[in-house]
């Protein structure tokens, strides 16, 4: 056993708690790290990244089904876009410059960023939302009781923008590793109002299907070519994989105890966060 990657087994855990505590793809955190820490070539850091983060998701996904929190039929609906996207970047991913599309998501997560950070006044959007205000297709009356006993009600509004986001995200997963769990978040949280726990875990699963149909076609490329890329991989998920299948498990504990303004403020920052590394990234390679 190689142990020169001992470190990524905390970085694991700290990296899938956040990430399944926040509903965004831990291969937004992985494929810089693998990146610019231990230098691996762009399309096997993520490829890595996405394989990592089906473990860490799948575990993830386990935690909040167990929460009675996800949003079956929501997630099939996003999913239905998702996945053939993701299917479609993964396979184009080596013709697209790698530093354009860096730079157009960081970008975009920017404008995320700063619309949860200037949150809304939850009084004045909910009142418009339940009106039907701004809203195209006929809202969808929902309501999710959680094994504690919460019961959140609420609309899946904007279903055919939601689907546009969730094919743009699914895209983005298949060529550069993330996107989907931060669209999902801005449709469902920002402009539909869905409550975060409940939008976090139905994201977790969205992005876990999605992960799991691009790392499956990256790993096919891996095959193929073969050489040292599949050693590297499997020398990096002896530690990655349990540390996310730990975090995995931990995350959903952290969505559960904070209150929804600060996960939507908190939410804000983490995008901001990630555009920044997303563009450095981007400016650096």
């Amino acid at each position: 056993m190689d142990l020169q990657y001992w470190y990524l087994f905390p970085a694991a855990i700290v990296i899938a708690s956040i990430a399944n505590g926040a509903g965004v793809g831990g291969a937004t955190f992985f494929s810089p790290l693998f990146l610019l820490v231990l230098r691996l070539q762009p399309q096997v850091a993520i490829g890595t990244a996405l394989i990592t983060e089906v473990f860490g998701f799948a575990s993830g996904v386990v935690a909040h089904a167990r929460m009675r929190a996800i949003d079956w039929k929501m997630a099939l609906l996003l999913l239905t876009t998702a996945v053939p996207a993701a299917i479609v970047g993964s396979l184009v991913g080596g013709r697209v410059p790698g530093v354009t599309l860096k730079l157009l998501l960081g970008i975009g997560l920017i404008g995320v960023a700063l619309a949860f950070i200037f949150h809304h006044d939850p009084a004045t959007e909910d009142v418009a939302i339940a009106r039907g205000e701004g809203v195209v297709e006929p809202a969808m009356r929902r309501s999710v009781t959680t094994r504690d006993g919460k019961v959140y009600e609420y609309r899946v509004c904007r279903r055919g923008e939601g689907r546009l986001f969730a094919g743009i995200g699914g895209l983005f997963v298949g060529l550069i590793s993330t996107g989907l769990g931060e669209a999902d978040a801005y449709v469902l949280v920002k402009r539909c109002r869905v409550p975060t726990r409940i939008s976090v875990a139905t994201g977790v699963v969205v992005v876990a299907v999605t992960a799991l149909a691009a790392s499956v076609t990256h790993l096919i490329d891996f095959v193929q070519e073969g050489g040292d890329a599949l050693e590297t991989i499997r020398n990096i998920a002896i530690f990655t994989v349990p540390g996310v299948i730990i975090g995995g498990q931990l995350g959903p504990q952290v969505v559960k105890r904070l209150p929804e303004r600060t996960l939507i403020r908190g939410l804000g920052w983490l995008f901001l966060l990630i555009a920044l590394v997303t563009l450095a990234e981007a400016l650096l390679s």
